[in-house]
């Protein structure tokens, strides 16, 4: 994932639940200054333009009835996303095919980057969605890689801003998949991953 200069290196210690072993990862990470919130909605916004257009062919809510082992409803207006929404339904997340999530990930990226220092169960939802291991068909593998820098942004955003709440668990979505040499990552010619 190049493109990402200026760089300041950073340290992110592996959780105790990543099944990592104690040593401290090392990764560089782009300094998050005061432009960069508008920066990567512009980058999320123009990265997800064509998942954007397209109608879901899940929308949260009816994940969130599969979740709670109920019938999903039928769509109606109150599926419009708003902050609202992706808290109340954030647990349908789960069980979105690929082209539903990356519709998603825009909206709830920006509830991330505007929530930043909330407990917000869709902010947790959100990470743990961007966290291995990848779905079949996959999510993860789906992204292009413009879509790929923005979602690592967001991930370091929520890692190193010194305000937010979800520095542990975003360090962990990284250290797993969206860094170079990532723990559970598939590497060129050595198979797939975890």
């Amino acid at each position: 994932m190049s493109g990402l200069a200026p760089r300041a290196l950073r340290n992110c210690a592996p959780s105790a639940l990543s099944g990592a072993s104690a040593r401290p990862v090392n990764f560089t990470v782009r300094r998050h200054g005061a432009g960069m919130t508008h920066d990567l909605g512009a980058r999320f916004h123009d990265a997800f333009a064509a998942d954007q257009g397209t109608a879901p062919s899940m929308t949260l809510r009816q994940g969130d009835a599969i979740d709670s082992y109920a019938k999903p409803p039928p769509r109606d207006e109150t599926d419009a996303v708003s902050d609202e929404y992706l808290e109340k339904y954030c647990w349908g997340l789960n069980h979105l095919d690929p082209g539903s999530w990356r519709h998603y990930l825009p909206a709830l990226a920006e509830f991330a980057q505007r929530h930043l220092g909330s407990s917000s169960n869709a902010i947790d939802a959100l990470i743990n969605s961007l966290r291995p291991p990848d779905r079949d068909p996959p999510r993860l593998a789906s992204l292009t890689p413009p879509q790929e820098v923005a979602v690592r942004e967001l991930l370091e955003l929520l890692a190193f801003t010194a305000e937010s709440a979800w520095q542990a668990q975003a360090c962990q979505a990284l250290e797993e998949w969206w860094v170079e040499d990532a723990l559970y990552r598939a590497k060129a010619g050595r198979g797939s991953a975890v």
